[in-house]
């Protein structure tokens, strides 16, 4: 399959391979900001046959995993309410409250769906009249306009009954969050090319100057990071803080422009809280006033306690680079991908389930 097959050809991998020992000289720290860049160099075992002097650390490009306690307590009070449909996509059901998670609400009872897309949603809501439904909208910019326009085909079909609760995070103000925290140290980043293809990575051209990075766009396939990892060493060993894009065959510096203003007509920038990390500035999206009676938290008027971590987790100083999943003391005993501690554990993207997952596969692990 094309974009599949050529890209996890072995032979090449080995001569990138090689190229990047050639070329790096000395320790250096590079940080792929999503999950699903973590799960395929974890699973295709590019963390161990990567030359000692490059350290891969894991970003916090896991939507579910940077999801506050707060807003699944949010979920799940709607979810206890009568008449309500809670909708939401597979991973979020299992993340811990700071009392229960939605599977948990939903073996008592409660009507909790899972869905792959919000427009299912907005289906059941056209379905279910006398009831509300609810959709768990989480993501970086690239669920962003699904989720956008569901809420514009519900106002265009007059739908009362429908409404998101939004928890979108965007991915430059984390990285300039990052690079401004004296205890991350990260020499350059691998950017998500999903959400550059929605994005565009124009963004990240004032970021890498700023603060001396390079910004690598890159793919998820073996070859995609390889290549990704190698255009960052030699920027650094070249002395250069640069955007390129690896990731030419679905990226442009624009990106889509149509689905920017898609999302631009439902959602407007604002501070956003991360699990584990705190708030950053404008690095989230919310509900413009023009589309507010679609906002579950305004329409339910939800009121939850702010939850503090637990502290034990240390979900947050891995999504921040400072620290890996084994490092843990919960890791592999208290948290484990059946019994959760922390969202980095029960999401597909996380960290922390691809090193329990790949444990006995890597040397590195």
């Amino acid at each position: 399959m094309k974009y599949l097959t050529e890209y996890r050809n072995p032979e090449k991998a080995l001569k990138i391979l090689e190229e990047i020992k050639r070329t790096v000289t000395r320790p250096r720290k590079i940080m792929e900001v999503c999950g699903g860049q973590t799960h395929s160099l974890i699973k295709n075992g590019i963390l161990n046959v990567l030359p000692e002097e490059i350290t891969m650390l894991h970003g916090p490009g896991c939507p579910v995993c940077v999801t506050p306690v707060e807003l699944i307590d949010k979920a799940v009070y709607l979810a206890e309410k009568e008449k309500v449909i809670m909708c939401s996509f597979g991973d979020m059901v299992r993340v811990p409250g700071s009392k229960k998670s939605l599977s948990e609400i939903k073996a008592e009872g409660a009507d909790v769906r899972i869905l792959y897309s919000p427009n299912e949603a907005v289906n059941i809501a056209k379905q279910n009249p006398d009831k509300e439904v609810v959709f768990f909208a989480v993501g970086f910019e690239t669920t962003a306009p699904a989720n956008a326009l569901s809420v514009i085909q519900a106002d265009k079909i007059g739908l009362n009954n429908y409404s998101i609760l939004t928890s979108h995070v965007l991915v430059p103000p984390a990285i300039t969050a990052l690079a401004e925290d004296p205890e991350s140290k990260i020499d350059a980043f691998l950017a998500a090319g999903h959400v550059c293809s929605v994005m565009g990575y124009w963004e990240y051209i004032p970021l890498a100057e700023k603060y001396k990075l390079p910004v690598v766009v890159t793919g998820f396939e073996p070859l995609d990071l390889l290549l990704g990892i190698s255009a960052a060493v030699k920027q650094l060993e070249e002395g250069r803080y640069e955007v390129e894009n690896q990731y030419k065959r679905m990226v442009t510096e624009k990106g889509n422009i149509q689905a920017q203003k898609i999302i631009s007509e439902v959602f407007e920038i604002s501070d956003r809280m991360w699990r584990g990390i705190g708030t950053i500035k404008d690095s989230g999206y919310k509900i413009r006033e023009k589309y507010k009676k679609y906002d579950a938290e305004i329409k339910f008027e939800i009121k939850t306690d702010k939850i503090k971590d637990s502290g034990k987790c240390i979900a947050g100083e891995i999504m921040k680079g400072i620290k890996k999943p084994f490092e843990c003391p919960l890791f592999g005993k208290e948290c484990t991908p059946i019994n959760p501690a922390g969202a980095p554990m029960v999401s597909s993207e996380g960290a922390c389930a691809a090193y329990f997952n790949f444990q006995n596969m890597f040397k590195k692990i």
